[in-house]
């Protein structure tokens, strides 16, 4: 019973062989475009076996307009994850607006999803933030979204930490400074992104995040056949409706019939519950001893009517424990700010990044002749799920 039990939180966490290669124009940066090039070691190249989710089925036009975008590119890992050393990793770009920001320039962003969800996530903030002058990537995290499932070895959080990274120096070159940043279970592979990496990590954005829970709890010493019956029934239409119902504030009006659907996308591809089950199985994220290492200037944002990760407790620990954070409540929000209150949000994001700690850091990664790069990691409710895993297996 407790094991239903878990799986029903966990759902409230889900938001919403060879490889042929052709190379992609370059990435739109402006004067930084060549520097992309220079400071790639190869150019950068599109996987040519990669199709775009279908959206027949689905209503919402920003979604449609957001898989219309999307592409993979062939990412560097380590040996223990594909024998190829390669991982697909599939994203969304947004280039910025040139003269929406009035002259200044920001740190390119970053975004990633939370757990089982995919780019598409960000269809609503994408435009937005690319509206007020910021370079926008929306990236899957590998094993989730529309990333390579075939001939990968694990899909363990080291795993798909060390594919965000390689995405960054593949897409945005070697010596790429980035603003990491996540949202719900996406903060946690934030966190260990912008601790691993203090180098490359000039700050930290979380909404509504995770990371003072370690782990999937007994979760990850199930039998592998017990795994693999849950991950089922956590793509089932009752548990993502569930979980649609327990994101939003606004329940009426963003918890649709179309939400669900455009959650539930990336479930059907083949090999999506193996890779599931391989996360599970690893033990998940470990993020709660590394939030005090990151000095970068942090950004905690969270929705106040938030039903799955009380902004009371976590989000007033973040700032306590942070070296160098603010607060930003989001009004009339649950879980979800980037999908329930998308330009607020992005009004929000675009205050800290053109800021003066994240212009300073700007401007000296510019002088260093380098390719700044802005991480924000979100995740439609994601996380509640490892809390309230922990919760019923105590």
């Amino acid at each position: 019973m407790k094991f239903v039990t878990a799986l029903s939180v966990l759902a409230a966490t889900i938001t919403p062989s060879c490889i042929a290669f052709v190379e992609l124009p370059a990435v739109s940066m402006g004067k930084h475009a060549a520097f992309v090039q220079r400071a790639s070691a190869t150019s950068i190249q599109a996987d040519l076996t990669f199709s775009p989710p279908d959206m027949e089925t689905i209503e919402e036009e920003l979604c449609q307009q957001a898989a219309a975008r999307m592409q993979r590119v062939p990412v560097p890992v380590s040996e223990s994850v594909s024998s190829s050393k390669t991982a697909g990793i599939s994203y969304i770009h947004w280039p910025a607006e040139k003269k929406a920001s009035g002259g200044k320039k920001s740190l390119p962003l970053v975004l990633v999803h939370g757990f089982d969800s995919s780019c598409l996530e960000y269809r609503r903030l994408g435009p937005q933030l690319a509206a007020r002058g910021i370079d926008v990537y929306a990236v899957d995290i590998l094993g989730w979204g529309f990333t390579q499932l075939d001939n990968i070895s694990t899909f363990s959080a080291a795993a798909k930490v060390e594919a965000l990274e390689g995405f960054v120096k593949t897409v945005l070159g070697e010596n790429a400074s980035v603003c990491v940043g996540g949202a719900s279970l996406g903060g946690a592979a934030a966190i260990e992104l912008a601790s691993a990496n203090p180098d490359i990590c000039k700050g930290l954005i979380l909404l509504d995040a995770q990371g003072f829970v370690d782990g999937v709890g007994p979760m990850a010493a199930l039998p592998k056949p017990l795994a693999q019956l849950g991950v089922q029934v956590l793509k089932s239409y009752p548990l993502r409706s569930s979980a649609n119902q327990m994101s939003y504030f606004d329940t009426e009006k963003y918890a649709t019939e179309d939400a669900i659907k455009i959650g539930r996308l990336h479930c059907v591809r083949e090999g999506w519950d193996d890779a599931l089950v391989s996360f599970m199985l690893s033990g998940g994220f470990s993020p709660s001893k590394k939030v005090a290492t990151i000095e970068a200037p942090s950004l905690v944002m969270w929705g106040r009517q938030d039903g799955i990760l009380d902004g009371e407790e976590f989000a007033n620990k973040f700032v306590e424990t942070l070296l160098n954070a603010s607060l930003r409540w989001i009004e009339e929000c649950g879980h979800v700010p980037h999908l329930e209150q998308p330009s607020e949000t992005a009004d929000v994001i675009s205050d800290f990044l053109f800021g003066e700690e994240l212009q300073a850091a700007t401007a000296q990664v510019e002088g260093d002749s380098s390719i700044p790069v802005g991480f924000v990691a979100a995740g439609a409710s994601a996380t509640a799920a490892l809390l309230g895993i922990a919760a019923n297996f105590n």
